[in-house]
């Protein structure tokens, strides 16, 4: 009966993903004759022959093809073991870490982070705020254990829970043009005025910047509450969370230009976290109390709406 060790089918995986034994060598910090060794061993305990090493990069033969698909599954399992394993010897933690984005409704979400950390004296809720691709940054690379924010949900480090969903409508202030808002205003007669951007607070921005009309002047802020005062103040024009600016548009000190031109966006609100690292007790906690409590925001329309124009 075959007998084989994780450590010999780690060094099987590597070299198919790597392409050569050097390189599986490289990707598991060994040395090229202790992969190779392992593999060797591998296949004289299977009677199979599981790697073609006649060409210039080794290949799968039909059985190590095979072999490889039930590997693969395998190694997965076992990194799922040892994720859990970690989990079970974590004691709670003394601090958490909770990024909130730009496009964060503050009132409701902190609102349930209060409720769920008064319930845990012992852990310390540590609060960032950063903007654009600024929380995606802060948790794929270690420096967050949750964020609420929109995600690339194609990227399948992060698993999330949705929040809901925000609109985003273009505005500018009453006396800000010069001429009457319709819905058929063109980017070509708005590139002569100044356009409000939030900057990206990542270290390496991931993203080019959204809604940006080409040639306009810009301005940019570090927030959508300081992007929303240089509107009202009729400083700049830009787009705005509907949350935001839901009483503005109401009682008419802000006016969007929604139309078919400027369509506004409705972006995904989430609470992330990643998929590939373990998780306490207290975050296990954190995350099944997000998920009782989605949806968090009143669901948007479809479509961001019409604006709303002087006189209708």
């Amino acid at each position: 009966m075959a007998s084989f060790t994780l450590h010999e089918l780690q060094c099987f995986d590597a070299v198919v993903r790597g392409g050569s034994f050097q390189a599986a060598a490289e990707l598991l910090h060994r040395s090229h004759p202790s992969v190779f060794a392992a593999v060797a061993k591998l296949e004289h305990q299977l009677g199979l022959n599981l790697l073609d090493r006649t060409g210039y990069r080794v290949r799968l033969t039909e059985a190590g093809r095979s072999f490889h698909r039930k590997v693969r599954s395998l190694l997965r399992e076992a990194e799922e073991l040892r994720t859990h394993a970690k989990q079970l010897a974590m004691g709670e933690e003394a601090e958490l870490r909770v990024v909130l984005g730009d496009l964060c409704p503050l009132p409701p979400v902190l609102g349930l982070l209060s409720r769920f950390f008064g319930q845990c004296p012992q852990t310390r809720l540590h609060l960032q705020f950063e903007a654009v691709t600024g929380p995606w940054e802060r948790l794929l690379e270690d420096e967050a254990d949750l964020i609420v924010h929109r995600v690339p949900k194609g990227d399948v480090r992060m698993e999330w829970i949705d929040l809901g969903r925000v609109a985003m409508v273009p505005v500018v202030a009453p006396d800000f043009l010069p001429f009457q808002p319709t819905t058929a205003i063109t980017p070509q007669q708005m590139q002569g005025f100044t356009q409000c951007v939030v900057r990206d607070s990542a270290r390496r921005p991931l993203e080019q910047g959204h809604f940006l009309v080409e040639g306009a002047p810009q301005c940019s802020v570090p927030d959508q509450f300081m992007k929303k005062e240089l509107i009202l103040h009729g400083m700049a024009w830009g787009h705005l969370p509907r949350f935001m600016v839901d009483a503005e548009l109401r009682d008419g000190r802000l006016l969007s230009i929604t139309g078919r031109h400027f369509p506004g966006v409705i972006e995904e609100l989430v609470a992330a976290r990643r998929r590939d690292r373990p998780h306490g007790p207290v975050a296990n906690r954190l995350w099944d109390f997000l998920a009782r409590h989605a949806p968090v925001l009143r669901p948007a329309r479809g479509r961001v709406g019409l604006p709303r124009l002087r006189g209708q």
